[in-house]
């Protein structure tokens, strides 16, 4: 069986490599990759700059054709490592409204949804 994944890919200063690292990452790993900016409020009130964005967060858009726009996300994909936030779309070829995949390190939480109690909990451990 060839190995496919190496968690040692910070020896290498090749970019082909870092991105083979991100690509061929497994799903408890790609999840760190989905963290995203607290905003200042939330930073002071957590002690945290960094969260992995959920489905019920309010995040901002700060980058690209959609900058400035917020709203919530709706889903998250950890395989492609993007974000579908509400009032980001693009239209498609029929007319339609589509949403537009975002990546996370492009938007700043606003609110968190702390309607999960193990969520919660960590990021009390965290403030601590």
């Amino acid at each position: 069986m060839e190995k496919k994944w190496s968690r040692f890919w910070k020896s290498s200063t090749q970019k082909r490599k870092q991105r083979k690292y991100v690509f061929q990452a497994p799903m408890h790993i790609k999840h760190k990759f989905m963290g995203s900016h607290l905003s200042t409020e939330l930073k002071k009130e957590w002690n945290i700059r960094t969260v992995p964005v959920r489905k019920g967060d309010t995040v901002t858009v700060l980058r690209g054709d959609n900058k400035g726009k917020s709203g919530k996300v709706t889903k998250s994909s950890l395989t492609r490592t993007r974000i579908f936030v509400e009032g980001v779309e693009v239209a498609r070829a029929d007319g339609s409204k589509a949403l537009y995949p975002v990546h996370p390190s492009n938007v700043v939480i606003t609110k968190l949804d702390l309607s999960d109690a193990k969520r919660k909990e960590k990021l009390e451990a965290m403030k601590k």
